[in-house]
């Protein structure tokens, strides 16, 4: 079966002085959510630029999402096979 699907992702991003953390959502279709959390700290010696800080923490969010997300697929296909798992990146 053919079948195109769409899943969004939302991004939250917080700043407090020298600190920028995102959080990364994603629901997946049967309604689970999983959190990727991401940090970027800004060197008081740097020039204050948020986009940096913003596209780091939110970077790292997104990577932290995907191996949770991966985390969560190797629980899932152990809990259907019953066995251990682990998916390859």
């Amino acid at each position: 079966m053919d079948a195109t699907k769409q899943w969004s992702v939302t991004v939250d991003i917080d700043e407090e002085e020298n600190t920028t953390m995102a959080e990364a959502t994603v629901r997946t279709p049967a309604g689970r959510e999983v959190t990727g959390i991401g940090k970027a700290d800004r060197n008081p010696l740097d020039p204050n630029v948020p986009a940096i800080g913003d596209e780091l923490a939110v970077a790292r969010a997104l990577h932290d999402l995907s191996e949770r997300l991966r985390h969560t697929t190797e629980k899932d296909i152990s809990g259907i096979t019953g066995q251990p798992s682990h998916v390859h990146r």
